[in-house]
C-alpha cells in the first residue's frame, strides 16, 4: 500500500544511467538528454509527493496512539531521571 520510495529512486538512477551511456556513445543528442532528465525528474517528484501524502494520511489516522506511545516514552524517561538523581 505505501509506495516505495526506494525502488522510485533506484529506476530513476537506473533511468539516468541508461541516459547517459546513450549519450557518450552519441545515439541521442543533449537536447533530448535535457528533455528526459526532466521528465524523470516530474516522475520522481510525483512518486515523493504520494508517498509524503500517503505517510502524512497514515501519521493523521494514528494520533492518539502516536502521542499516546509519546506520553508514556516521556513519562519513562522522567521517572528513569528522577530515579538516577536520587
Amino acid at each position: 500500500m505505501f509506495p516505495s520510495l526506494f525502488e522510485a529512486t533506484k529506476t530513476y538512477w537506473r533511468k539516468l544511467d541508461e541516459l547517459d551511456v546513450a549519450y557518450q556513445e552519441g545515439k541521442i543528442p543533449l537536447q533530448e538528454v535535457d528533455t528526459k532528465v526532466a521528465e524523470l525528474m516530474a516522475e520522481l517528484a510525483q512518486e515523493r509527493r504520494t508517498a509524503l501524502a500517503t505517510l502524512m494520511q497514515w501519521l493523521t489516522s494514528r494520533r492518539d496512539t502516536i502521542l499516546g506511545l509519546a506520553m508514556v516514552v516521556i513519562a519513562i524517561y522522567t521517572w528513569m531521571l528522577t530515579t538516577r538523581l536520587s
